[in-house]
């Protein structure tokens, strides 16, 4: 039987040429459920990579789904810009009682605006208000969103490129492990802070993503993780947590820095924050950084209260408790084991993974590879994105609903396409 290309034509004549996913991804997608995706010819796909880390909880999740059809069913408010809303209220008081007070994190909450981006723009200018310093600092191959502000504390060359014009007042450090342990934690930042001819302004605030995402799944020890606190405590600056990507349970924990024991001044949310992919994202900090006057940063659709809805009830359904958390660990060793069993068998090609919790990578030695594993596990039913700066590993980031006879079937994809590809 001869399977049709779609028909992507309007697709390819209108839309711009901005269009990244779709182009490794042919098909026209019409439904998705769970762990999968079903086209408009009905061919199902198995998704590892979940909204790029916005459906943790999986697709049309029915717990959050019954939630919203209630709440739209009422003509409850839609759009709310900043008003106090029901839905707004019962968020707070959830996320207070769930997630704050039992990781005794102090934190106000700010509705910065609905994407990450947003997030990061308003923990750049909070720290830069309440520091009066312009400085901050960032990581190599960090990965921290696509406006201007975000951009200028990303690392990749590409992106920061499509900027069109200087991108000023960030300063890029080594990540944990850049320099494959010759050189001692933080020695070239600290000597750099601390010599008065050394060209660096002292920094507001230092930005870090614990799991570096884009970045090619560079993981950071909660040892180095730790020290950074340290630093940043010794030195007068913030440190910035950038979880939007790798919070919502992404690593096991709620947080992604829980593991290493610190608490961040600024931290960002976004993506499964509204359990269901709806726009929404959230500057958490510390209280005694609140110096914000009335309307100083807003955003018309910061007041998304259907995500309100969506994320009360995902709050309720997996953070009630710690079985998420264990699932998600569980997970996460199965395919760790799985990824090093496939290193392996591809020692050859220079195969070699990293992750934490259900976040996992794995790297080729040509770069090109990866890209062709990706193609031939569309082919085969399985939706991977690749990462890093060269794109030179395969991103797995399925969600954390995901059952082990799902994980097994998508890792068995994966080992095929890797095969078929080597």
């Amino acid at each position: 039987m001869t399977i049709m290309p779609p028909d992507l034509s309007i697709f390819e004549s209108l839309e711009s040429e901005v269009r990244s996913y779709c182009r490794g991804w042919p098909a026209v997608f019409d439904r998705a459920h769970g762990t999968h995706l079903v086209d408009e010819d009905g061919h199902r796909y198995l998704d590892f990579f979940a909204g790029a880390g916005s459906l943790n909880y999986g697709h049309n999740n029915p717990v959050l789904k019954r939630a919203l059809l209630d709440y739209l069913e009422r003509d409850g408010v839609t759009h709310g810009l900043d008003m106090a809303t029901t839905a707004k209220r019962t968020f707070l008081e959830t996320f207070q009682r769930l997630v704050l007070r039992p990781r005794d994190l102090p934190y106000k909450v700010m509705f910065p605006g609905p994407t990450g981006t947003n997030a990061v723009e308003s923990a750049l200018k909070l720290a830069r208000k309440v520091k009066g310093r312009e400085a901050v600092v960032s990581f190599t191959n960090a990965f921290h969103g696509m406006s201007l502000g975000s951009l200028a504390v990303t690392g990749n060359a590409f992106k920061r490129a499509g900027a069109g014009i200087p991108l000023v007042h960030g300063t890029p450090m080594p990540f944990d492990n850049y320099f494959d342990g010759t050189v001692p934690d933080f020695l070239w930042f600290e000597r750099l802070l601390e010599d008065q001819g050394s060209g660096l302004d002292k920094p507001a605030a230092v930005i870090v993503e614990t799991v570096q995402g884009e970045g090619g799944i560079n993981v950071a020890r909660p040892e180095w993780l730790r020290a950074l606190k340290e630093l940043c405590e010794r030195q007068d600056m913030l440190l910035i947590v950038d979880d939007i990507q790798m919070g919502c349970g992404r690593t096991g924990a709620f947080f992604s820095f829980e593991e290493a024991g610190i608490t961040p001044d600024i931290v960002t949310v976004s993506k499964s924050i509204s359990g269901y992919g709806l726009p929404m994202a959230l500057t958490l900090f510390r209280p005694e950084l609140d110096v914000w006057e009335p309307g100083e940063h807003n955003g018309t659709f910061r007041g998304n209260n259907p995500a309100f809805v969506t994320a009360t009830a995902a709050l309720h359904m997996y953070w009630s408790d710690d079985q998420l958390e264990k699932h998600t660990r569980a997970r996460g060793e199965r395919v760790e084991q799985a990824l090093l069993a496939l290193c392996d068998e591809n020692a050859a090609g220079g195969a070699r993974c990293r992750g934490r919790g259900l976040v996992w990578g794995l790297e080729f030695s040509r770069a090109e590879r990866a890209a062709e594993v990706c193609r031939r596990a569309f082919d085969l039913g399985l939706l991977l994105e690749t990462s890093g700066t060269r794109s030179e590993v395969v991103k797995l980031l399925p969600p954390l609903t995901i059952s082990a006879d799902e994980a097994d079937e998508g890792l068995r994809t994966l080992a095929r396409a890797v095969r078929d590809t080597g």
